[in-house]
Parts: C-alpha cells; sequence; structure tokens
C-alpha cells in the first residue's frame, strides 16, 4: 500500500515540498513556462522516491549533512546544480521554507537506525 502524503510526519512533507520549489524556479528559469519540464518532475519524483526511503525516516538531517548519500552520482550532481541556483531565490519566493531549510540544514547526523520497519 502506498503512503499518502498526509500519513507521513510534517518534516517529511515540508522537506518535499521544499524539493519541488527549488527544482521549479530552477526549472521556470532554465526550460521556461509553469508546469515542471519532464526532466525537472523526473528529478523531483526521483527525489521523492530517496526521502521515502531515507533510513533516518523523519529525524533524518538535510542531506548535504548525511553520512549516507542514497541520491545516485548523476542526479546528486543535477539537485547540487538546482539548490546551488534555486537556494539563493528560495527566500524570495518561500520565505519559510527558507527559512525552514536554513534551520534543518543545522541537524546533525546521528546513527541511522539499523532496520526501518515499512509504514
Amino acid at each position: 500500500m502506498e503512503k499518502r502524503a498526509t500519513d507521513q510526519p510534517a518534516r517529511l512533507r515540508r522537506e518535499r515540498r521544499t524539493v519541488r520549489a527549488m527544482i521549479g524556479i530552477y526549472c521556470r528559469h532554465h526550460h521556461g513556462g509553469a508546469p515542471m519540464c519532464g526532466a525537472c518532475a523526473e528529478l523531483a519524483a526521483y527525489a521523492d522516491r530517496r526521502l521515502d526511503l531515507c533510513p533516518y525516516g523523519p529525524d533524518k538531517p538535510a542531506c548535504s549533512n548525511c553520512p549516507i548519500h542514497c541520491y545516485r552520482p548523476e542526479p546528486r550532481e543535477r539537485i547540487r546544480e538546482v539548490m546551488r541556483f534555486a537556494g539563493p531565490r528560495m527566500i524570495w519566493r518561500h520565505p519559510y521554507l527558507a527559512i525552514r531549510h536554513v534551520l534543518d540544514e543545522r541537524r546533525t547526523a546521528g546513527e541511522p537506525p539499523t532496520s526501518r520497519t515499512p509504514g
């Protein structure tokens, strides 16, 4: 059974909104148009899947502070490019998400759980 967004902790829902907002800013500037292009929508879906599989669950640190790198090299470089571009612009377009993201980056990664039970 697939998890619905409302079944997830607020922290993970906010993380998804932040990533999608960043990809949206990047896509609008680089690829034009209001809806995300196919490549950017695919990157957003990939980021969603990675969040679903994160061993830290709702206690996850920011990916930049995480000892486990669960993105494959190519999507990881793409998301870095997106964040480098969109990060500074987030404060103007999505101030709440931007501030929360900066605060989340201060989280340190503890030991990941040895196993996560699917919910």
